[in-house]
């Protein structure tokens, strides 16, 4: 009898663990400052042959230049066009009436990843990039106090994020900017990774090289598994502002990589394949006239509201490239809540929660 119970006992927690096991996991990631006009339609051409803007024009025009925008997109973004369009959605191709604009005024980075993060702008207390904390809870630390058996981790490459998320206080593991690894006991690859990352100049004063973020992440997401992640790959904002269209370009078809990297992860791991999904986005556009606000963003540059969204995993209906329709920003957060099945804001300056099916 005694040896029934045991056996029995053994079962419940077995199946109490594969039950936690098998809710849904969400991996939000955004990709600072990428224009909609590069990932509908690839390179652009008043750009990619532009001295000011590109040193190798043969190279980079061998590398992302094709006649057709179709082509162009397909060499920029080859996981996105290749798999990503096949089963999940894209929003934001303006050339087909899809629309995704921020709610926001402001038009830069820290008011748009608020908004991404909490589901509503907050004009009147954040209105610049100073590093202030930010005393809006996002959707990362409402699962973190729901659900505090569960791991919850924001990685980003610009150091500000500390503060976005607002790591003392929301309880989410945060590793960005130039952040090594404290996540002890430390694996090797962790110890040569925080070695590399004092070794390796980054081109900027507040703003890491994405590889860093993403294998910092990575290795964090092997390490622990947890339910929801936010990563921030920031390059392609800094090379804009620099003016280098080519490094832009090489880093936006990187960034393809390191999301095919995630996704392929996720489809070998039993605690996430068939139970996760992705949802892509960025937190600001950029100009397109006059050709040098490419450049640039903010409420004075026409577009810079213009932004896009990705999602596609267990969750969402593969309809493709979406036509005719309008979303905003401050519906990320609400989305993302509704998979995780925490409460949606009673506030109707919220966003609600996207149709994905």
């Amino acid at each position: 009898m005694k040896l029934r119970v045991f056996y029995l006992l053994i079962l419940v927690v077995f199946v109490s663990h594969a039950q936690s096991d098998d809710h849904q996991k969400v991996f939000l990631i955004t990709l600072d400052g990428l224009r909609w006009q590069e990932l509908f339609s690839g390179a652009d051409s008043l750009l990619v042959g532009n001295e000011e803007y590109v040193k190798h024009t043969k190279e980079v025009k061998e590398l992302a230049w094709r006649p057709e925008a179709k082509e162009r997109r397909e060499i920029l973004f080859p996981f996105i066009w290749g798999k990503v369009s096949k089963i999940g959605q894209l929003h934001g191709n303006r050339n087909k009436e899809s629309f995704v604009n921020l709610t926001n005024n402001m038009w830069f980075s820290y008011p748009g990843y608020n908004e991404i993060l909490t589901g509503k702008a907050d004009d009147e207390r954040i209105n610049s990039n100073s590093k202030k904390l930010n005393p809006n809870v996002t959707v990362l630390e409402e699962f973190a106090q729901v659900a505090p058996a569960k791991k919850v981790a924001a990685f980003g490459s610009w150091d500000v994020f500390d503060y976005i998320v607002n790591e003392s206080r929301s309880n989410v593991y945060t590793n960005n900017g130039f952040e090594p690894s404290y996540d002890v006991p430390l694996t090797e690859k962790e110890q040569l990774l925080n070695e590399l990352q004092r070794q390796i100049p980054s081109p900027w004063g507040s703003v890491r090289l994405d590889g860093f973020t993403h294998q910092f992440a990575k290795i964090y997401i092997e390490k622990h598994q947890p339910d929801l992640v936010y990563i921030s790959y920031g390059e392609t904002d800094d090379f804009a502002h620099d003016g280098d269209y080519e490094s832009y370009l090489k880093s936006a078809r990187n960034t393809d990589a390191l999301i095919e990297d995630l996704w392929n992860y996720v489809q070998s791991s039993d605690y996430y394949k068939d139970k996760t999904t992705f949802i892509i986005t960025t937190d600001h556009g950029r100009g397109t006239q006059p050709i040098d606000t490419w450049r640039s963003h903010g409420t004075k540059i026409k577009g810079a509201d213009q932004t896009w969204l990705i999602l596609f995993g267990n969750a969402v209906a593969p309809k493709g490239e979406i036509s005719q329709n309008q979303v905003f920003t401050n519906q990320v957060a609400s989305t993302v809540r509704s998979l995780m099945g925490l409460e949606l804001p009673k506030d109707q300056s919220y966003g609600s929660p996207i149709p994905l099916k």
